[in-house]
């Protein structure tokens, strides 16, 4: 999809960190779009954030509420009919031992980050074949790519993504459907200070490496340029956290898994 003007994209978690430099940097492509996230009023401070918020509308959603986003979507068949591009942003992480943390942690993990996300993405499925044309972006993670601790249960639902949206890849191999696996490392947003604990409550501090991480407008120009160029998989990021890592845990697996073992990932 190399021209972005006067397309639709549809971004989920639009109401602050990676979704919000989305929306600003596709808004400046000449972009239409429609914010979607949980909270009304972080949506509407990305509009207004926007040279002419005329072109956006807002669409509250929460991906972990699936009768409520069954119905929602339901009700906005003409709206997804517009939709040219997905984002799919929203999500939420994890920071807790494995033998600590609560069931209830892995089940809202999944029901946001992927269970969500694939309803969603199957509404959109049916849109984009009914219009011959679209293209799903997905914001997972390098903990999608390999196991990370303290995030076992982030990690397992980004990799239930890639599982889910590769195998679509192979299905839609002779449309025009485009699927983007955008993989970052470390990026400075609120994701550590929002992400779960052991007992399902916010972490509520920023992890150093977050607070180092790329700006969410660097990534958000990569991911227009990745879309553009129709990228299968993109990895983003420092380069140790991401290419490297990822290069090392495929090529030598045990050496990875030593390394990955005494690291520190906070």
């Amino acid at each position: 999809m190399k021209n972005l003007d006067n397309k639709t994209a549809w971004i989920t978690g639009a109401g602050s960190g990676i979704g919000r430099a989305l929306a600003l940097a596709m808004h400046k492509e000449g972009m239409q779009l429609i914010l979607s996230g949980r909270k009304r009023n972080k949506l509407e401070e990305t509009k207004a954030l926007l040279d002419d918020p005329l072109t956006a509308t807002i669409l509250v959603l929460d991906l972990e509420q699936h009768d409520e986003l069954e119905a929602t979507l339901n009700q906005q068949k003409e709206l997804l009919s517009r939709v040219d591009i997905l984002v799919n942003n929203a999500g939420i992480s994890q920071r807790s031992l494995t033998k600590d943390t609560q069931f209830s942690v892995y089940k809202r993990l999944m029901d946001i980050n992927y269970l969500g996300t694939v309803k969603l993405s199957l509404h959109m499925l049916d849109a984009f074949t009914k219009k011959g044309s679209g293209h799903f972006v997905n914001i997972s993670s390098s903990a999608g790519k390999f196991g990370v601790p303290l995030r076992t249960g982030y990690s397992a639902s980004k990799f239930a993504l890639h599982g889910f949206f590769e195998g679509l890849r192979a299905e839609l191999k002779d449309t025009t459907i485009g699927i983007t696996m955008v993989c970052p490392g470390f990026i400075n947003t609120d994701i550590s200070k929002n992400a779960l604990t052991a007992d399902g409550k916010a972490q509520g501090t920023m992890d150093q490496a977050q607070a180092n991480g790329m700006k969410p407008a660097q990534l958000s120009a990569i991911v227009i340029r990745s879309i553009k160029a129709n990228k299968a998989e993109v990895l983003v990021g420092g380069f140790k956290e991401t290419k490297l890592a990822v290069w090392v845990s495929r090529i030598f697996p045990s050496v990875f898994r030593k390394i990955i073992a005494n690291s520190a990932v906070t």
